[in-house]
């Protein structure tokens, strides 16, 4: 399954990226019994954040479905590194999307199908999940968006 993955990955232009470093006191996941708790995953594209700002007043929806791509191309890079590969992954179980976001903003909905889609694209039914997509003021760095995801594993 992990080479699938791999394969499916470089097909939809995507060559994950070494996984993203702590910023503050914790680890990027964390493994309880089957299941695996990753800590959020911001933007990052060739090391640094891909767009900064806050929906609704510096950036559009697609901006921010962008956003939310690259922050599950982090979710997997951290599940791989922590893993060793895709092998054990049984499927995601749920992402809670964070959204910057103006009061006025309605529509983080639709910035959380960026990672959606792009998951079940690259992981098959594997990658379906259950999700909370939730508009906050700010986020660390300026992020757009940031996304946490727990993942059942064998």
């Amino acid at each position: 399954m992990s080479e699938s993955i791999e394969k499916r990955l470089l097909e939809l232009g995507v060559e994950l990226p070494p996984p993203a470093k702590a910023l503050a006191n914790y680890v990027p996941t964390m493994r309880a019994g089957q299941f695996i708790f990753t800590a959020g995953q911001l933007p990052f594209k060739d090391g640094k954040l891909m767009a900064m700002g806050v929906l609704g007043r510096e950036l559009g929806t697609e901006a921010g479905k962008l956003a939310a791509k690259w922050c599950a191309v982090n979710v997997l890079a951290a599940i791989r590194n922590s893993l060793g590969g895709f092998d054990q992954l049984r499927r995601i179980v749920k992402i809670t999307v964070f959204v910057a976001s103006t009061q006025e903003y309605t529509e983080q909905h639709l910035v959380a199908n960026g990672a959606s889609d792009f998951l079940v694209a690259a992981l098959g039914e594997r990658g379906e999940h259950a999700r909370s997509a939730v508009g906050v003021a700010v986020l660390p760095m300026n992020a757009p968006v940031e996304i946490e995801a727990v993942l059942e594993v064998e």
